[in-house]
């Protein structure tokens, strides 16, 4: 098994559709989508996020990071949300990915999330992280 995360990517129209819907019939599609997940037991966790206009970013650029309000760049692909999965392949991912319930224009990104296990055993901070992850219940 391994970790995926199907990365909700809209675009200006499909942004303008999903705010066309009522929130009731939106919560319905995706309830319903999450418990197939559920069902299906791959499910590790999901998350929308906010309006971008809500957030700031944080430049990079020089020698002091700089902090600007709202999206960065371009707004025609920002990133929306998440899903996590755990499946048996990058294939199963992407099935899972086809059946999202989106709308015209947006994008899912699938990509998959290194195991711990893949990093160098021996690394002190490797070992911190496994020692903490376990003691979360993550491991």
């Amino acid at each position: 098994m391994a970790k995926y995360m199907l990365i909700m990517r809209g675009s200006d129209e499909s942004t303008a559709k999903m705010m066309e819907t009522p929130f009731e019939e939106m919560l319905e599609t995706v309830g319903k989508f999450n418990e197939e997940l559920m069902r299906a037991g791959v499910l590790v966790a999901a998350e929308g996020l906010d309006d971008p206009a809500q957030g700031v970013v944080v430049h990079f650029d020089g020698e002091t990071p700089v902090v600007t309000d709202g999206p960065y760049g371009e707004t025609k692909e920002l990133f929306g949300g998440f899903y996590l999965l755990e499946v048996a392949s990058k294939d199963e991912a992407v099935e899972w990915a086809k059946r999202l319930p989106q709308f015209p224009g947006s994008k899912v990104e699938v990509r998959r999330v290194p195991s711990i296990d893949e990093f160098p055993q021996d690394n002190e901070w490797i070992v911190k992280e496994r020692a903490w992850r376990e003691r979360t219940g993550q491991l």
